[in-house]
Order: structure tokens, then sequence, then C-alpha cells
């Protein structure tokens, strides 16, 4: 693809890159950069705040999981800095909790890893949703039930451990646990 968001021959769009893996960012930010774009990388969401507030970046690549921290607080944040900001939302963890938070928030797009620039940038592309997208004919694992259920309850707490764990009548290291596991 060859610089499909460029107002002006000369500028290239501002894109921020967020998550916490170093190696993960370098070589997406080499991707992007070759794609058009002007690519700021920071692992914290206090970094990616100050750096927004400097300037505001026209597009945003966020990890959910910025290591103890949600990444959802900075679409909310971005999206208020800049209600312009497309968003796209990367997670090794997806679930359906978090990927309708992200939406609601204000993120364009929400894609699980592993994914690659090309996928990155058609997520930036679509700003609508696609009513033909297919219906999945497997239902939902067991396992996968209950992690979606425990993310569910963990985000109505606002991430608080010792709540969710009280509420799910588990004992707060085994919620820990869990939540520490990839979905099935």
């Amino acid at each position: 693809m060859t610089e499909p968001f460029l107002n002006e021959p000369c500028e290239h769009p501002s894109l921020l890159i967020v998550d916490d893996d170093t190696t993960f960012c370098d070589i997406l930010a080499k991707a992007m950069t070759k794609r058009g774009f002007n690519v700021s990388c920071t692992h914290t969401i206090d970094d990616a705040l100050k750096n927004a507030e400097s300037t505001a970046p026209e597009f945003a690549i966020i990890d959910l999981k910025l290591s103890n921290e949600s990444g959802l607080m900075l679409v909310e944040k971005l999206t208020t800095i800049d209600p312009g900001t497309r968003v796209v939302m990367l997670t090794g963890y997806a679930s359906i909790a978090t990927a309708v938070e992200a939406i609601k928030l204000g993120a364009t797009h929400y894609l699980a890893k592993p994914v690659d620039a090309d996928e990155i940038m058609k997520a930036f592309e679509r700003t609508t949703g696609d009513s033909d997208v297919q219906i999945s004919t497997n239902p939902l694992s067991v396992g996968r039930l209950e992690w979606e259920y425990i993310h569910r309850i963990l985000a109505e707490n606002n991430n608080n451990v010792s709540v969710t764990a009280r509420i799910l009548n588990m004992h707060r290291r085994t919620l820990q646990r869990k939540l520490a596991k990839k979905p099935h």
C-alpha cells in the first residue's frame, strides 16, 4: 500500500504506537514508517499521554495490556484529546468484553495478535461496520466462556482483582492465575 492517508504530498500522518513489548514496537514502527507514517513509540500510558498532549496523533495503535495497566484507559483519553484520532487496539488477550469496550471508548477497530502491518492498515481504512461478516459455526468452548465471563466482571469492576474475586466467590490468587492464562 502506498501512503493512503497523506493530506499533502510532503506531509506524513502521525502515528503513535503504544506497546510494552519493545521488540514488537520497533518492528511495527519500521513497517508503518515504510507505509508513510511519521511514527512515535511509547511503552507506558503516561509516556503516551505526554506525547499526545504535545502533538495529538492522527492514528494510534494501542496494546490492550500494558504491564499492569489497561490500554482501554488510553483509548478513552486519546479520543478525548482529539476525537478524530483513529485508534486500533491490539491484544493477545482478545475478549468480547474488551472489544465492545474499546469500540465504545472510541477505537476504530480491535485486532487480536498476531497481526501484521497490512491488517492494521486495513483496520485504519475501515470506518463503518460490515454486515456481511461471517458468523462462526463453532460455539465458544467452556474454557473460553469462563474466560469471557471473568473478564466481563473484571471490566465492570474497573479491573479491581480483589473485588472481582469476591464477586466470583474465588480466591484472589486463583483469579490471578486465570487472568494470566490466554483464552482457549
